[in-house]
């Protein structure tokens, strides 16, 4: 659920996972959910303490830009250059080097160091003829940090190449929509009634509804005596008006049935 509401509704998302938190906090996943729903709502102090832990049990760095962006959430880039400049980065993947990239670029415009911010960004990563999953963002980054210097016609050349990324990533602008396809059979079925509405239309008014329930018997059950009555006096009927003579078979056969268990009675007393 979490996952569902933390693009619409981080804040909603952040109180689904401290519930989950509450009945899991030892579980590494757990608190990797709620620091990042906390940082999606811009709890930073939250996410910072969640992230540490999560980093504590699991021993994973995954997370580590994100711990050092947190600190420059709560006024402390200083913390987040330390991070940033620390050995612990070579065992980043590309893709958390590229973030740690950008989080250091944002800690040094935060102290007013715009040189330093733009040389944080020129990393090998950063090449406007190749795209990456990370390129779009890692082009607006460089493109900001060249506008901050007033380097603009640089920044607009950038900024272009955003568009070019995306193009050949199919992200952004040129993603996709998600189309459903709704062929015959499929519109035939969406017009076609269903059984429950069917059953709906064909039941009684509340007053015929009344009136029947007060003659059928408790749970819906028919009673088994009344309608062996009915069969046996359809039966009679159907067989009195093809052959009258048969009356006597008839009441014969009729005696000796109603016997029988009484001889199966006693076969079953004497075994």
């Amino acid at each position: 659920m979490a996952g569902r509401l933390i693009a619409i509704d981080p804040q909603l998302a952040y109180e689904h996972c401290i519930a989950a938190s509450r009945r899991g906090g030892r579980v590494a996943v757990v608190r990797e959910a709620v620091g990042l729903a906390a940082y999606a709502a811009g709890d930073f102090a939250e996410a910072l303490r969640e992230f540490r832990t999560h980093r504590r049990i699991s021993g994973n760095n995954l997370h580590l830009p994100l711990i050092a962006d947190s600190e420059r959430g709560i006024g402390r880039p200083e913390k987040a250059l330390e991070i940033a400049h620390s050995d612990v980065i070579e065992t980043l993947d590309t893709n958390g080097k590229v973030e740690m990239a950008m989080v250091a670029s944002g800690a040094q415009n935060d102290l007013g160091n715009l040189d330093a911010a733009l040389a944080e960004l020129e990393i090998p990563q950063l090449d406007m003829n190749r795209a990456f999953s990370y390129s779009p963002r890692l082009f607006s980054a460089y493109a900001d940090a060249l506008e901050n210097l007033g380097r603009n016609d640089e920044a607009v050349t950038w900024r272009k190449q955003i568009s070019v990324a995306e193009e050949a990533l199919g992200t952004g602008e040129f993603a996709e929509p998600e189309i459903v396809d709704l062929g015959e059979d499929d519109e035939s079925d969406a017009r076609r009634p269903r059984a429950r509405d069917l059953v709906e239309s064909e039941t009684p008014s509340s007053e015929e509804g009344d009136a029947t329930s007060e003659d059928a018997p408790e749970d819906g059950i028919a009673d088994e005596d009344a309608v062996e009555e009915v069969e046996a006096s359809v039966l009679t009927e159907a067989t009195e008006e093809s052959n009258p003579e048969l009356d006597d078979e008839v009441s014969a056969v009729s005696d000796v049935q109603g016997a029988s268990p009484a001889i199966d009675q006693d076969e079953n007393d004497e075994k």
